[in-house]
């Protein structure tokens, strides 16, 4: 078996590679909505979002973003218990336009541990 290649798993958690002839399924579970950390906003994404709730782009930039950690573009904020202030119950708010980081999960990204909790079924590729 070949080396995994360097375009799957995630620039924050290295240690994890996803094996690139499978494509995980989401299920809807949440379980990346509740982890903590940056939910990068792209700047092509803040028009889009902003639209989708009714509100202008300064009203969704102080309503629901900071500056991410690295002091390099925007996240989505939290809530106390750490979920995406966009998670409602089990329902994201923002669904269909959701951020590019949402929509990658755990293709594109992933968090230590990430298969312990996460539903998504793989599927492989052909």
């Amino acid at each position: 078996m070949s080396a995994p290649s360097r375009d799957f798993g995630s620039p924050g958690n290295r240690d994890v590679v996803l094996e690139p002839s499978v494509f995980y399924v989401c299920q809807r579970c949440t379980k990346c909505c509740k982890w903590p950390g940056d939910v990068r906003i792209g700047e092509d994404e803040i028009a889009p979002i902003a639209a989708f709730l009714g509100l202008t782009e300064s009203e969704f930039i102080g309503r629901f973003t900071r500056l991410r950690s690295n002091r390099q573009g925007l996240s989505l904020i939290e809530k106390d218990n750490h979920e995406c202030v966009m998670l409602d119950g089990d329902v994201c708010r923002i669904h269909p336009v959701k951020p590019e980081q949402c929509a990658g999960f755990p293709n594109k990204w992933n968090f230590p541990g990430w298969r312990r909790v996460c539903e998504a079924i793989p599927v492989p590729l052909e």
